[in-house]
């Protein structure tokens, strides 16, 4: 080759690559924006529940990614603030698992989610008593006969994450096997085989209950809990677990599910196959699709050329019109379990949960990026 040749070929991949860096540099922006927007906004000392603990998944993930010292001493406030603990009852003989907010609830899954917080920031600084109510909590519960803790579609991404974290901390078996126990009861009750997706509990499961228009109705963010739940086990489990097979072929499957329902403007609708039963777009089951989409490719898992248009468009729909240019993150469906035909979801719904759910879509969309520089 001759030097205009060569020089042409140089020119081509430095273009290439200030292309790419830009896209991280704008990524990277979109994250900062929406992190201090809510930070700046929200104090860190609020309870240990499900909703505060799902953006704090999000807020550790970035916190991985830039080092940012301010967005780890705000989880680290805020498990102070909470003792390192979910539910505080000490009396084992009256806790319980069913849906509950008050301190017996221990064994109920939207208490125990924060603990991947707090064994996220054990890792930082190894220090016993972070992870002593963890560990306290997961070993009971394991003690006992039950097996149908996971009863509903978010609880998988409450627990899974925290029983893959511990397994891989502390080297126990149980871990693994519990884990697999309650996720097999969970797909007993609520996974449709046909469709390969989740309904939000059994109370909602075809034809006992319908869309509007008389369709299977799955609730995109209670699949978007379970989708980015099954990344994170695959994340942490060992490569020869025994059952990795069961989670890597239910995330495989859901991935291919999954894409089939994206609307052209990159969002998933609040009942993923029934687009007219709640339409508009939805920040926080979108973001969730697009975190384990981008996940399964970033590690080898999802082909890049079958699924990196779906998680382009819904970074697309959650960089350009979910966030605001304050910082503020919108479309997110309140709190609740179901599509509601009717609800308002709009510029100024957001929520704590949706922001994790970004932050954990944003991160490895800039991991994408980084690998293509």
């Amino acid at each position: 080759m001759n030097l205009k040749l060569y020089s042409l070929i140089a020119l081509l991949l430095f273009a290439n690559f200030a292309v790419h860096a830009q896209k991280q540099t704008d990524v990277l922006e979109a994250l900062n924006r929406a992190n201090a927007y809510w930070q700046n906004n929200n104090k860190a000392q609020v309870r240990a529940f499900w909703d505060h603990a799902a953006y704090h998944t999000g807020n550790m993930e970035l916190f991985a990614l830039t080092q940012n010292q301010t967005y780890r001493k705000y989880s680290e406030d805020w498990a102070e603030y909470n003792q390192w603990m979910g539910a505080k009852s000490t009396d084992k003989t009256k806790w319980k698992y069913k849906y509950g907010e008050t301190d017996e609830y221990v064994l109920f899954g939207d208490w125990q989610i924060c603990f991947q917080t707090y064994i996220d920031l054990y890792h930082l600084k190894p220090e016993p008593y972070k992870i002593a109510r963890a560990k306290e909590v997961m070993q009971y519960e394991m003690s006992t006969p039950n097996n149908d803790y996971w009863w509903w579609a978010d609880g998988l991404y409450m627990v899974m994450p925290v029983m893959t974290k511990l397994y891989k901390l502390t080297g126990d078996k149980q871990y693994s096997d519990k884990l697999y126990e309650y996720f097999m009861y969970a797909n007993s009750i609520m996974y449709d085989k046909d469709e390969k997706l989740y309904y939000r509990d059994a109370k909602y499961v075809y034809p006992q209950h319908k869309s509007v228009n008389g369709k299977k109705d799955f609730w995109a963010r209670g699949d978007g809990w379970v989708f980015a739940g099954l990344a994170k086990v695959l994340k942490d489990l060992p490569l020869n677990d025994p059952h990795r097979n069961e989670y890597l072929t239910k995330y495989k499957n859901m991935a291919k599910a999954i894409v089939k329902s994206q609307q052209v403007e990159g969002y998933w609708t609040r009942s993923m196959l029934d687009p007219h039963h709640a339409p508009g777009p939805e920040t926080s089951g979108t973001a969730f699709f697009t975190y384990g989409l981008l996940w399964g490719i970033n590690n080898g898992y999802l082909k890049e050329k079958t699924y990196l248009p779906a998680a382009q468009k819904g970074w697309q729909y959650l960089s350009q019109t979910a966030l605001q240019a304050n910082g503020k993150l919108g479309y997110v469906q309140p709190i609740g379990e179901k599509a509601i035909p009717g609800q308002v979801v709009d510029a100024n719904s957001t929520a704590n949960f949706g922001v994790g759910a970004f932050l954990l879509a944003g991160s490895e969309m800039y991991r994408y990026l980084s690998h293509k520089n």
